[in-house]
């Protein structure tokens, strides 16, 4: 698969060195002449320049991508790109901060197939948002970190409580969410936890037990 990444900082950087190193074709896009430069010394095909214009993720090769990852600080140059990569076809990646408004998160979620908020989801969660939502690809998780599920109970105090605000080690993150009867997907930061939810959470082998007493859950 073709994937587009718009900015290559932190996320930008790792979400392109999970999916190169599973055999996709990765083209980076950056306006920063040294972050280019850093993408061109990884391996990477670089387009050097401002990702929110047309052509320039035209010269990247948007119009044959499968997916599009906006994945820069700036949320202006993301929505713009991901509108771009819509326009061609493409499934779009819309990286958003954790602090901006419920209103902020619900406008843009309209629009763009995917909202990753990094200071929760993280590199894996990018790339699996550009795969389609698969939570079976695990490739990307270190043999230090676990991947665990765990079933909010009837009577845990989480119930009722919004996702974002669950109170977790600082280490934990959470990757996905469902309900009961539902597949794991990615949250939007909105989202209120209810009896039997389910919520992954990528933690250190040593959290795994801070974490099961936070839900007051069964992994």
């Amino acid at each position: 698969m073709k994937f587009v990444i718009v900015g290559y900082g932190r996320v930008g950087k790792r979400t392109s060195r999970i999916l190169s190193e599973e055999d996709h074709d990765v083209v980076v896009v950056d306006n920063d002449h040294e972050r280019a430069e850093r993408a061109r010394d990884a391996g990477y095909t670089v387009v050097e320049g401002d990702g929110q214009e047309e052509a320039i993720l035209e010269e990247a090769g948007i119009a044959s991508a499968d997916a599009i990852g906006a994945l820069t600080p700036d949320l202006n140059v993301n929505f713009a790109a991901c509108m771009v990569g819509k326009h061609h076809g493409a499934r779009t990646v819309l990286r958003i901060d954790e602090d901006y408004r419920e209103d902020i998160y619900e406008k843009y979620a309209k629009d763009v197939d995917e909202i990753i908020y990094p200071e929760r989801l993280g590199a894996a969660g990018a790339k699996t948002a550009m795969l389609g939502g698969d939570f079976n690809v695990l490739a990307d998780i270190t043999e230090q970190l676990r991947f665990s599920v765990f079933t909010v109970d009837a009577d845990s105090p989480l119930v009722g409580e919004r996702l974002v605000n669950v109170d977790l080690p600082e280490e934990a993150r959470v990757y996905a969410h469902g309900g009961a009867d539902e597949p794991l997907t990615i949250p939007l930061p909105t989202v209120e936890l209810e009896a039997g939810d389910r919520v992954a959470v990528v933690v250190d082998q040593d959290g795994v037990d801070a974490v099961r007493e936070s839900f007051h859950a069964a992994a």
